[in-house]
């Protein structure tokens, strides 16, 4: 059976999170998911973007290496706050994004907007709906940041799209699915609502490991 390796990416200048998720057949199958911690959080950055954007290229390389993905699945800017981060934004993109290129991925984007839809079923979810459905597909309990369960799901959504000609039916918590018509969200393809996903509505799922 045909194994696709996904890495997904969410840049950020200080932080870059990272998931990475094998598709075998229309199953989903967790392989890793971490941080690169780039520089400090709060405050100016002490360590210059130039070395950060360094930092990228060699953390990702070493990503790459080790779990040799064959598809980059990274996040298309739309917005930031103001210019200054829009362009350091850019700059980490392009980092990531040469870095997946010169080790022969191929590379696919999605918006944060596509994302949520993919995942949660609407594209206005906050970040703790995408991570608790990433947890419940994944198996997954905890992430230390929202920058790596943000890297899972933006690997997680691809997978979702390249399985949007499967059946119509409910599916196992691991297994993508979706209609021929109109894809669904996978929120919707294991049965769960908005509210159950946002915590309002107790869920018992165990997902398959």
């Amino acid at each position: 059976m045909r194994v696709i390796r996904i890495l997904g990416i969410d840049p950020g200048s200080r932080l870059t999170g990272y998931g990475c998720v094998d598709l075998i057949g229309n199953q989903l199958r967790h392989v890793a998911h971490g941080t690169l911690k780039l520089a400090n959080t709060s405050g100016k950055a002490v360590i210059p973007l130039e070395q950060r954007l360094l930092l990228i290229h060699q953390g990702l390389s070493e990503v790459i290496s080790e779990f040799k993905p064959s598809v980059m699945s990274i996040e298309r800017v739309f917005f930031a706050k103001n210019a200054v981060a829009a362009l350091k934004l850019g700059q980490a993109r392009g980092a990531a994004i040469l870095c997946g290129a010169i080790h022969g991925l191929n590379i696919v984007e999605y918006s944060p907007t596509e994302v949520k839809s993919s995942i949660v079923g609407h594209g206005q979810a906050d970040k703790d709906q995408v991570a608790r459905m990433v947890q419940l597909l994944i198996g997954k309990r905890e992430f230390a940041t929202s920058d790596a369960s943000d890297g899972l799901a933006l690997a997680i959504c691809h997978a979702h799209v390249i399985t949007a000609a499967g059946v119509n039916r409910p599916v196992a918590t691991n297994t993508l699915s979706s209609t021929k018509k109109k894809s669904m969200s996978l929120a919707e393809s294991v049965g769960l609502t908005p509210e159950m996903v946002t915590g309002k509505r107790r869920v018992s799922l165990t997902p398959k490991r």
